[in-house]
């Protein structure tokens, strides 16, 4: 099991990235977390799952939707806090 906190940069808001990633966390299946825009454009995900569904995620992070432009994701690490949404087992969403 792996856990992901990512932040993706670029044209990601306002064009159905977070849709987008809730549809793939579950046409890969397994994959657990959230999806969220930030106030600086950005969109974070926090998710946990076997290797090869998180690596299979990120993939289709890094190709973003039709009208998404990713120009970078970025891995965030040590910046967990009590402020962040929990993962609930089983579920992938928007917040």
């Amino acid at each position: 099991m792996k856990e992901v906190y990512i932040k993706i940069r670029g044209r990601v808001q306002g064009i159905g990235f977070r849709w987008f990633a809730v549809h793939e966390a579950k046409r890969i299946g397994g994959i657990s977390g959230w999806v969220r825009n930030e106030v600086d454009g950005s969109v974070e995900i926090l998710m946990s799952g076997e290797d090869e569904k998180i690596d299979e995620m990120l993939l289709s992070c890094h190709k973003g939707p039709p009208l998404s432009r990713v120009d970078s994701v970025e891995f965030i690490v040590g910046r967990r806090s009590g402020f962040l949404p929990p993962i609930e087992e089983g579920t992938f969403h928007r917040v």
